[in-house]
C-alpha cells in the first residue's frame, strides 16, 4: 500500500495494510534536532518561520518510520491574527496580557484572515510536501472552547474557574466569543486544508472541565459548526479532548471523521458505545515512552487488541509525547505497532 494513503484511508473506515501510526508533539522536546533549534529560538519564532518549522516537522519521520507528519504549529498562532498580546512560557504554556472577559475585549479583536495572519502555516506545509512527498501531513487548531479558556483565563489553569463562571454568568456574551473563535478556526483549518494537509485534528484539550449538560448546548453545536463547514473540502478530520471519558458519547456526534480517546479509556469500550462508523484514534499512556522496548511492545498489542479487526484505527497516544521520551520506547513502538497489526491481517 502506498505509504501516503494509510493514514487517510484508516481515518474513512477503509482497509489498510498495517494500522498506521503518528504521535501528538512528535516533533517536540525528545529529539536532539529539535532541543538544538529550541535553544537558538523561541516556539512561535519557529513556527512562523516556514524553514525551521519544515526542519522540525520532519525529523520525526528521519528517525522513525511515522505514517504521517504534523505541522509544527501552536494552538494559539490565530491569536497574532485576533490582535491579542501573548506568550509562551517554559513550563507554563500561552500566557495572554490582557484576558478577554467583557463585550469590548470580544468586540475589540481584529478580523482574522488565514492567509494573511498565519499563512506561514499553510507555507510549511507546502514545503513538507515538497520535501517528503512520501507522507501525509496533518494539520491542526485548537477547538473554539479551548481558545476561549486560554483568552478569558490569561493561562492555562487546572480548574479554568472564570471561564466557568464567565459561560454561566454571561452567556450570551460567551457565545458570541465562542461564535467568533469558530469563525477563526473553520479559516484557518480550511487554509490548512488548501495548503495540502490530508488530515485536519481539533484539540479541546480543556472540554473535560465541563459538564454533560454544558458541553451538549454549548460546545458541541459549534463543533458542528466547524466540522460541517469543513466536510465539502473532503479532508478527513479527527477531534481530540482529553480528561472527558463522560463525554466521548457526545463528542462521537460532533461530524468529525474520528474520535481521539486519551489513555484513560479502552478503545474497544468506546468502540462499542459509539458504533463501528466512527474511526478511532489513540490511546497508548504516554509514560510507556519513559519505560523500556519490551513494555512499550507489550502495552502497545494491548492497545491493537482492543480493536482486533484494525478497522478504523489510528494508532497515536492518549496524549503528547513526554520531553523525556526514550528514543528506543518510540522506535520499538512503531516497529511493533506495524508488525503486530499487519501479522492480524490489519483491517
Amino acid at each position: 500500500m502506498n505509504r501516503r494513503d494509510r493514514l487517510v484511508r484508516a481515518l474513512h473506515g477503509e482497509p489498510v495494510d498495517a494500522v498506521p501510526i503518528w504521535l501528538m508533539r512528535q516533533a517536540g522536546r525528545h529529539l536532539p534536532g529539535y532541543r538544538a533549534l529550541r535553544a537558538r529560538h523561541e516556539i512561535l519564532e519557529i513556527a512562523r518561520t516556514p524553514e525551521l518549522a519544515v526542519q522540525v516537522t520532519t525529523e520525526p519521520l528521519e528517525r522513525f518510520d511515522l505514517d504521517a507528519a504534523v505541522v509544527f504549529a501552536d494552538i494559539t498562532i490565530p491569536f497574532f491574527g485576533l490582535g491579542v498580546d501573548f506568550r509562551i512560557d517554559a513550563g507554563i504554556g500561552p500566557v495572554i496580557t490582557d484576558p478577554i472577559r467583557t463585550a469590548g475585549a470580544i468586540e475589540g479583536l481584529r478580523g482574522f484572515e488565514a492567509g494573511r495572519d498565519a499563512g506561514f502555516v499553510g507555507e510549511a506545509i507546502r514545503a513538507f510536501r515538497a520535501r517528503r512527498p512520501d507522507r501525509p501531513i496533518v494539520g491542526f487548531a485548537g477547538a473554539p472552547f479551548t481558545l476561549a479558556s486560554y483568552l478569558i483565563e490569561g493561562r492555562p489553569s487546572r480548574e479554568f474557574a472564570e471561564t466557568r463562571r464567565l459561560l454561566h454568568a454571561e452567556p450570551a456574551l460567551f457565545g458570541r466569543l465562542l461564535d467568533r473563535l469558530t469563525e477563526v478556526t473553520i479559516d484557518y483549518l480550511t487554509m490548512q486544508a488548501h495548503a495540502g494537509a490530508e488530515a485536519l485534528q481539533l484539540f479541546d484539550t480543556w472540554a473535560g472541565q465541563l459538564s454533560r449538560r454544558t458541553y451538549e448546548s454549548v460546545v458541541l453545536p459549534r463543533l458542528r459548526t466547524v466540522f460541517d463547514a469543513l466536510s465539502p473540502l473532503k479532508t478527513p478530520t479527527i477531534y481530540f479532548s482529553t480528561v472527558s471519558a463522560h463525554l466521548l458519547d457526545l463528542a462521537a456526534t460532533c461530524h468529525a471523521s474520528a474520535l481521539g480517546v486519551d489513555w484513560r479509556v479502552p478503545l474497544g469500550r468506546v468502540r462499542r458505545e459509539v458504533g463501528p462508523a466512527l474511526a478511532l484514534q489513540g490511546n497508548l499512556d504516554p509514560t510507556a515512552l519513559l519505560t523500556d522496548a519490551p513494555t512499550v511492545r507489550r502495552m502497545a498489542r494491548e492497545v491493537l487488541d482492543e480493536l482486533p479487526d484494525g478497522l478504523g484505527h489510528v494508532f497515536n497516544l492518549g496524549h503528547g509525547v513526554p520531553p523525556d521520551a526514550r528514543a528506543e520506547c518510540v522506535e520499538a513502538l512503531v516497529e511493533v505497532v506495524h508488525q503486530y497489526s499487519a501479522s492480524r491481517g490489519a483491517a
